[in-house]
């Protein structure tokens, strides 16, 4: 008996849809060395202007001048960070303490709303890898020039402009360096007395230090330091949520991806709007594939979406298949900018920068102390009189010369002797000290030990007065 064997229809034909590949710096290198493609576009020319921005800050505000001194000097050695027209002394610490909440909260609030927009376009380590990377492609050329000469032997070609890059590098490092402990030491002594040996062993220990640091970070370590090292990529995710706008894929617009000719008729059923040109993994810092999802190695950089965008003018798409965007934008959701975290951090940092202003505002740049003399409580004198000897020590944290005149008042003590000087004149940034003796006719004491307050007032300068009790001991 024949058996009937059943047709069975074929299944539809099934899209191909894409599985993710090894990394693309692997594909490229056996080293995993990262050839980084250049990008053009807004986001980069806003990237570009950016840095050009910050670089030309940090390379001018060490030669400004104020009151006749450097504008700005940490001056670590001496304990004072003179910043324009303030003088910070180790008793400031908190205007500091003040400054470095004010900016952690503003990381905080700027990577809540718009991401890693810091490490993409104003971190020094991306600025700084960018410039070696602009004179990467001058001297060795494209991604594809440099990779080819990589994989040459050594010819006088290849060694003339590898020797170039890294001589080029070398001199933004060593300029960079000293510009850096300029910020420390005074700039235009440095400058002069580092090129004629002239510099301290500490001087010339720092600006070696950091020319081969910034050396080593922006011309060999580059993503390395933005993936493994640097901490801001590990808790960052702590400050993302779904309104955080983020760089992005739009895999329901792109998916599934496949290459086609650019006047080609697009089936939405058979291919998405991303024609896998793996332009957007090759002008990436860091190596990654932005279709796979946001990565932690992502800095926000924007040039994917730059490059993105340029193919999707090519081929007549819309743009934007790679954006900032959230991922509540990406599901057809509001995106709401104040939400109870954003909210939070911007009422932290108004807080602060309130109480930065109050501080300021209030800062006497005057410091004084009064140190009765430990060695005997009190002694009579010639005429009978009760003597206390103290030493007043003063600091005029004002960057102008000042003249201080001293009293001290208290109780039952109208008849005292002030034994010394009244007066003291110090110099802008100066401290001194002045040993002065109080003698009091033990008649008008009613009582061992009396307190006392000394006043200092700069003369013509009714704000800078200060007061500190102290005892007159009698017995």
């Amino acid at each position: 008996m024949e058996q009937k064997i059943e047709v069975q229809k074929a299944p539809p034909k099934s899209v191909k849809t894409h599985k993710p590949g090894p990394s693309h710096k692997k594909v490229d290198s056996p080293t995993g060395k990262i050839y980084v493609r250049e990008s053009h576009g807004k986001i980069e020319n806003v990237r570009r202007f950016t840095g050009f921005a910050l670089m030309a800050l940090f390379v001018i505000i060490p030669w400004l001048t104020w009151n006749g001194e450097q504008a700005v000097l940490l001056d670590i050695m001496n304990q004072r960070f003179r910043i324009f027209g303030v003088t910070l002394w180790p008793q400031d610490l908190t205007l500091l303490a003040w400054i470095f909440m004010i900016s952690a909260f503003a990381l905080f609030l700027v990577t809540t709303l718009y991401g890693r927009v810091w490490c993409g376009f104003t971190c020094p380590q991306t600025t700084w890898t960018f410039i070696y990377m602009w004179f990467e492609r001058q001297i060795e050329g494209t991604r594809h020039q440099r990779m080819k000469l990589d994989q040459r032997p050594m010819d006088f070609d290849k060694f003339w402009r590898k020797t170039a890059k890294h001589t080029a590098w070398l001199i933004i490092a060593l300029f960079t360096s000293i510009t850096f402990v300029g910020y420390f030491t005074d700039m235009r002594t440095l400058m002069v007395d580092f090129w004629v040996f002239k510099s301290s062993a500490w001087a010339i220990g720092c600006v070696l230090f950091f020319t081969f640091a910034t050396y080593g970070n922006a011309g060999w370590m580059r993503e390395i330091m933005c993936t493994h090292i640097c901490p801001y990529a590990r808790f960052q995710s702590a400050m993302f949520d779904k309104d955080t706008f983020i760089v992005a894929y739009d895999a329901k617009r792109g998916e599934p991806r496949g290459p086609r000719k650019r006047k080609a008729a697009l089936d939405p059923n058979e291919l998405g709007h991303c024609i896998d040109c793996k332009l957007c993994v090759q002008v990436c810092p860091t190596g990654i594939d932005i279709r796979e999802g946001l990565q932690y190695e992502c800095i926000n950089c924007g040039a994917c979406v730059d490059a993105c965008n340029d193919v999707m003018d090519k081929m007549n798409y819309p743009r934007d298949l790679i954006s900032f965007t959230t991922e509540h934008q990406l599901e057809g959701k509001r995106t709401k900018i104040f939400r109870f975290k954003s909210v939070g951090y911007g009422l932290a940092l108004i807080a602060l920068t309130a109480m930065l202003v109050v501080n300021i505002a209030y800062r006497v740049p005057l410091e004084f102390d009064v140190i009765r003399d430990r060695n005997s409580l009190y002694r009579e004198n010639q005429e009978g009189f009760i003597e206390n000897v103290y030493t007043l020590r003063v600091i005029n944290k004002s960057q102008q010369p000042q003249r201080y005149t001293f009293s001290v008042e208290g109780p039952g003590i109208e008849n005292i002797q002030w034994v010394g000087s009244q007066h003291l004149s110090l110099e802008s940034e100066q401290s001194g000290i002045l040993p002065i003796s109080l003698a009091i006719d033990p008649y008008y004491l009613d009582s061992p030990l009396v307190e006392i307050t000394f006043t200092i007032q700069a003369e013509g300068e009714e704000r800078l007065k200060r007061t500190v009790k102290s005892n007159f001991i009698y017995q």
